[in-house]
């Protein structure tokens, strides 16, 4: 089947139509940041941090270098480290079970729930032990996590719950936004996320402030003022130039969540007949913002390779689980540990979204999915 829209790649995500809106805009706040010489930290900076704990209705929201160093910051902020563990799932990106393992505390695989792919509390709280002080739940896709159970679950064993937000900017549970849910929330602005830099950056939502403002100094050498460095940190500062960017960016946030809704209600409308094509279950509870649009399907790798023949991108993610990755190979956990994860590594597959797509663009790609799915 050929691309009948355009003869063009559809591709699985487009930032160059994302930029084609707000270029001018981006420019602008571009100059403004080089006239003024206002690299680091600063007026920018600051300016997004409010804003974006603004849009995340929470008190505090400190900029940092990446969504990694997010997570390895909270972590150390909590005061997480070697003789700890945190629980977690294997189904997410390296940096989620990285930072853990970067802090010193080790990393502890729950399974999954096969309808949401998202953590399955019943099978976190097996995993608690006395040296459990964290449970961190990815909102994977922008799929809000069931948060109230595994809430319940952390007052119940006094711990700690950090979001990992990463993929899930904008996304509510309950009628409250991610990132407020727990102690304290980790996202990225990776280019490709539902926010985006143009480069590496990332934050750490709270509304404790001593979290906050412990994550502030870690970010900046261990400091509050030039020279005094209280405690030993790190060069994790979120660029004034990123941060910049981003400002001009939140504003159009809630309306590209929102065409990204209604992309993927439509494949879903469109995929319901489909015979062994599964969609990912949205909790009753969940408003999600869909970084990802995933199918699960058997023939996963053959169906990927026929749209790739049509001109039409797909994604994997996340096709090998944590813990089976070499690195962290002295877990011990072979084959069979988590079924469920292993289950949607091997079947997932990321279908274009993006909000500037058109509904002939979903079209298409539904058509060549029917056509060679049986």
């Amino acid at each position: 089947m050929e691309n009948t829209i355009t003869g063009e790649k559809i591709k699985l995500i487009d930032l160059e139509a994302q930029h084609q809106v707000i270029q001018e805009e981006v420019w602008a706040a571009m100059r403004d940041v080089i006239e003024n010489s206002a690299f680091i930290l600063g007026r920018h900076v600051k300016e997004f941090e409010d804003g974006f704990a603004g849009f995340c209705n929470a008190r505090f929201a400190t900029g940092v270098a990446s969504g990694t160093d997010a997570l390895i910051l909270v972590l150390r902020a909590l005061g997480i480290g070697p003789g700890d563990e945190v629980v977690t799932v294997p189904n997410t990106a390296f940096p989620t079970a990285e930072a853990i393992t970067l802090s010193g505390a080790r990393v502890v695989f729950a399974d999954i729930s096969p309808e949401t792919l998202n953590i399955d509390p019943g099978a976190a709280e097996k995993k608690i032990t006395k040296k459990t002080r964290a449970i961190m739940p990815v909102h994977l896709y922008g799929q809000p996590v069931e948060m109230e159970e595994l809430k319940e679950l952390c007052q119940s064993y006094n711990l700690l719950l950090i979001e990992d937000a990463a993929q899930a900017h904008g996304a509510e549970y309950k009628g409250q936004r991610v990132g407020t849910l727990g102690d304290a929330a980790c996202f990225s602005f990776y280019p490709a996320k539902n926010l985006g830099a143009y480069g590496d950056g990332g934050a750490v939502v709270t509304n404790d402030e001593r979290i906050a403002d412990k994550v502030r100094m870690l970010r900046n050498h261990g400091r509050h003022e030039k020279y005094c460095h209280e405690i030993e940190g790190y060069n994790s500062r979120l660029d004034a130039l990123q941060a910049a960017i981003l400002s001009v960016k939140l504003k159009y946030l809630d309306g590209w969540n929102e065409k990204r809704r209604q992309h993927a209600q439509y494949y879903d409308k469109l995929l319901s007949s489909v015979k062994n094509v599964i969609t990912t279950k949205v909790l009753d509870k969940a408003k999600p913002v869909y970084h990802l649009y995933v199918i699960r399907i058997r023939d996963r790798d053959l169906l990927r390779k026929k749209l790739k023949e049509e001109n039409i991108d797909t994604g994997i993610h996340y096709p090998i689980p944590l813990h089976l990755q070499p690195a962290l190979a002295y877990l011990g956990q072979g084959k069979g540990s988590f079924p469920m994860a292993e289950e949607a590594a091997s079947t997932v597959l990321s279908l274009p979204l993006y909000p500037e797509m058109t509904k002939e663009q979903i079209e298409t790609v539904v058509a060549a999915v029917k056509q060679h799915v049986k």
